[in-house]
């Protein structure tokens, strides 16, 4: 059976994604910070559960923003129109989770692959913190007189990852630097005296953090910096109690940075993201 989440259901889906963190930590950070069907903030989000009795088996979640997320392992055919069925009249702006059940939600919502601007899986990779070796760097939160720098960052790594789209790009890399100077999950390495590469932390549950966002300018790479960035934001984290990061790989180049600071690939997680935001079911 397949319903919407209520309130009291939450103890219950939090310890069901509990048991399967490498591709749930959106679920698990928006059910932490907004709770189940909170209209209010634009991480809540309208959880459907697939039931076996009494028991969570699996979920599919729209945020306000309009980005789904699944986590359905044991969830087949019937249940994934089950989820479609469930959805129908929201809008959906991309799906992110298991490179499989991603696949799945897609034939099932019936959203056909010209839709798409990106839709590819990317490596999964998971690191225990405690094997982490930090760089000896400057790093920093980004300041207010960062703002134009950030702004033409975040412009480039939508671009660069296909993770922005149509014309309000610019108004996104906008926002997304305002929210990294109001925020404190992103940060700037250093080197002498001016930023050089980002990251951030998109996700965040109890112990463990999803890293996002990580970018350096074409001509400062090739230097380590990506690298040397995550490592030392980590290392920040982990002083703060964080045992475990977690992160999806875009590209070859980031993988074997990732690979070298000791994360280990656990699974493959894909990301689709729609050219315009659709409403299911019209």
């Amino acid at each position: 059976m397949i319903r919407p989440a209520v309130t009291a259901d939450a103890p219950a889906l939090g310890a069901f994604l509990a048991r399967h963190p490498n591709s749930s930590m959106f679920l698990r950070s928006n059910l932490a910070t907004a709770g189940i069907g909170n209209l209010d903030h634009p991480h809540g989000t309208f959880f459907l559960v697939q039931m076996k009795q009494d028991e969570i088996m699996g979920t599919f979640g729209v945020t306000n923003e309009g980005y789904a997320m699944c986590q359905a392992p044991e969830a087949g055919p019937a249940e994934w129109q089950a989820f479609a069925r469930g959805v129908a009249g929201r809008r959906i702006s991309g799906i992110t989770g298991s490179d499989e059940q991603v696949l799945q939600a897609i034939d099932a919502l019936a959203l056909p692959a010209d839709l798409f601007s990106l839709n590819h899986a990317e490596p999964l990779y998971r690191l225990e913190l405690a094997q982490l070796d930090p760089p000896q760097v400057t790093l920093r939160a980004p300041e207010t007189l960062d703002i134009d720098l950030l702004m033409q960052w975040f412009l480039a790594y939508m671009q660069d990852t296909g993770l922005g789209g149509g014309a309000d790009m610019a108004s996104k890399a906008i926002e997304r630097a305002v929210n990294a100077i109001k925020g404190d999950l992103t940060r700037l390495l250093i080197v002498e005296g001016k930023p050089v590469a980002m990251t951030a932390f998109n996700a965040r549950f109890e112990d463990i953090v999803q890293i996002g966002g990580v970018y350096t300018p074409p001509e400062k790479r090739s230097r380590g910096y990506g690298r040397q960035v995550v490592a030392a934001h980590l290392a920040e984290a982990r002083q703060d109690g964080v045992k475990t990061a977690i992160l999806f790989s875009n590209n070859d180049a980031a993988s074997k940075a990732y690979e070298s600071i000791g994360f280990q690939r656990v699974g493959s997680y894909r990301v689709a993201v729609l050219k315009e935001p659709v409403t299911i079911g019209s």
